[in-house]
């Protein structure tokens, strides 16, 4: 499976179970950790453990070969490691503390320069 289709699987897990603003970050340029990350707020720490426990589900339904979780015993960042994607499921505190969407913008503005200069 590749990433491309693992990604449409664990967005569509988080869409199932109405996951709140849904971001997928291309990051192939950026890393080599993963091709994409992943992020989603859930509404309470429940709601957060049941979007992470679905896209876990919904990957191994669909034969991924890689899936982990880390995060869910307080449920307010729980991670989801499916290999070549990475899910976070946060809480909207601990999302708009941690502005991962922004923490990899440095990074590309650097990558872009570099490739420039």
């Amino acid at each position: 499976m590749n990433s491309e289709e693992l990604r449409e699987i664990a967005i569509n897990a988080l869409e199932d179970l109405k996951g709140i603003d849904i971001t997928a970050m291309d990051v192939r340029s950026l890393t080599s950790i993963a091709d994409y990350m992943i992020i989603c707020t859930g509404r309470s720490s429940r709601h957060a453990k049941a979007l992470a426990d679905n896209v876990a589900i919904k990957a191994k339904e669909n034969k991924a070969s890689f899936v982990r979780t880390e995060g869910e015993s307080d449920g307010e960042w729980i991670l989801v490691d499916l290999g070549d994607v990475v899910v976070h499921v946060m809480l909207a505190n601990a999302r708009s503390f941690y502005s991962l969407e922004d923490l990899w913008e440095p990074v590309k503005d650097l990558r872009d320069q570099e490739a420039k200069g």
